[in-house]
């Protein structure tokens, strides 16, 4: 663990940023940790910013998790990047060390893996992933530790199917592309993965099986989702955007303290205390 002579610093980076409950999350580990030195702040940081940002970063720097629209760009400016990150080409997480290396990693995929493990869900035979956009490049990454059989991607143009296509052949995914007009045979699916916009799916609700499988909606704001409401109402098993939230930022804490375990409960109910009055 890094000394505690002088004051930690952690933020998160992003445009637009005021939203984001990383704050509450981190620093509610903090508290728990007894790591009273330790700040976690937010900046506003688009593209352009975001050089000059991080080479102005001193010593009392100890991370940084990246939002959109960085999680890409911030790469060049990286010492190194770990395999999971160079995976989706994505980093949500910078560690700098003591020496003034800026190491890259992400913990979107294991977050979502380890959301799903808390629920019960280890394997899927199948499962389907509604939307093609950057969180969806990270679920086939997570599908390819868990799904056993073909991944279904439900896209609105075939220019975005031609890229989960190419992601799934570079994941190890088998990935099949269905139009997004067919969206609702996704949802017989044993596992499905949404990571579309707020009122992307609004319109699945009626189709909703009477024995659902499993249903991880990544969003949080607003929840639950529509579809996540009718899901459970039928009796499936959901996975929200806060299990995702949480339990990514639980390994970001971990390596930029160098403290395990973080405290996901405390983590967790700080972040839905934030939504409630929200």
């Amino acid at each position: 663990m890094p000394s505690t002579d002088r004051r930690h610093r952690a933020a998160v980076l992003g445009s637009p940023i005021a939203h984001s409950l990383s704050p509450v999350l981190h620093r509610a580990a903090y508290a728990e940790l007894g790591l009273d030195d330790w700040s976690y702040d937010r900046f506003e940081i688009d593209e352009q910013a975001l050089p000059g940002f991080i080479e102005a970063l001193d010593g009392t720097w100890a991370g940084l998790s990246l939002t959109m629209p960085l999680k890409r760009a911030i790469i060049p400016l990286l010492d190194s990047v770990s395999g999971t990150a160079a995976s989706v080409e994505a980093v949500n997480t910078v560690v700098l060390t003591e020496d003034g290396r800026r190491l890259g990693d992400n913990t979107d995929i294991p977050g979502m893996v380890a959301a799903l493990r808390e629920r019960g869900v280890e394997k899927a035979e199948s499962a389907a992933v509604l939307g093609a956009g950057a969180t969806a490049s990270s679920a086939l990454a997570a599908l390819s530790e868990i799904c056993t059989g073909t991944v279904t991607a439900y896209v609105r143009s075939r220019g975005r199917g031609d890229e989960m296509r190419g992601w799934g052949e570079r994941l190890g995914v088998d990935v099949r592309i269905a139009d997004w007009a067919e969206a609702e045979q996704a949802l017989d699916a044993p596992l499905v993965i949404a990571t579309t916009p707020a009122g992307a799916t609004d319109a699945l609700t009626g189709s909703v099986p009477k024995a659902p499988g499993t249903l991880f909606d990544v969003l949080y704001e607003p929840w639950p989702t529509r579809l996540a409401a009718a899901w459970a109402d039928s009796g499936g098993a959901v996975v929200g955007g806060l299990d995702l939230l949480v339990h990514q930022a639980v390994l970001q804490v971990e390596q930029m303290t160098g403290r395990t375990p973080a405290p996901l409960a405390a983590m967790r109910q700080a972040g839905e205390q934030a939504l409630a009055v929200r």
